[in-house]
């Protein structure tokens, strides 16, 4: 009986260990869920942004070669040769005109051009990006265009375009 008695016994005790055991348990549980949810803490930080370098806007050079020419009542593609000097690929956002479009030095006779810039919509479509400290070249079709009070003084000529770029980082 004695043997009986403790093998009882010793049930008694596990299944209050098991209790006990459950109950800190659930108590360490619930306090590490409530410390989680309920801590706080403060801290400093900071940051700065870097000024953006001016992106360039030339006109086409001694190789690069318009698909198109302007004619009176047409339209011709624009190239720009876009440059980038910032760390980081920018988006050209919007091309628009910037004043009067002039002949080569050349035509000199070519007073009245006749030529506009026709621009384009912001954003572009598609979109348009120049690579980190990189050169492109960028083609705009139609964004010329000349009327019928072109001079024929300006037959031949090459037309400088004043454009301001919008761009993006």
């Amino acid at each position: 009986m004695t043997t009986k008695g403790w093998i009882m016994d010793n049930g008694r005790r596990g299944a209050k260990t098991a209790a006990l055991t459950a109950i800190l348990s659930l108590a360490i549980g619930t306090g590490g869920a409530y410390a989680y949810w309920t801590s706080t803490g403060a801290g400093t930080g900071s940051a700065a942004n870097g000024t953006m370098q001016t992106v360039t806007v030339e006109a086409f050079v001694s190789g690069d070669s318009p698909q198109s020419t302007l004619v009176p009542e047409g339209t011709a593609e624009t190239i720009l040769r876009v440059t980038n000097p910032n760390p980081y690929t920018v988006q050209v956002y919007s091309v628009s005109p910037n004043g009067p479009a002039t002949a080569d030095s050349t035509h000199t006779g070519c007073t009245t051009t006749g030529v506009t810039f026709t621009g384009t919509a912001a954003p572009t479509t598609p979109a348009v990006y120049v690579a980190a400290n990189s050169t492109a070249l960028i083609t705009l079709p139609g964004t010329a265009a000349m009327d019928s009070t072109s001079q024929s003084a300006c037959q031949g000529a090459t037309f400088h375009l004043p454009v301001t770029l919008a761009v993006r980082k």
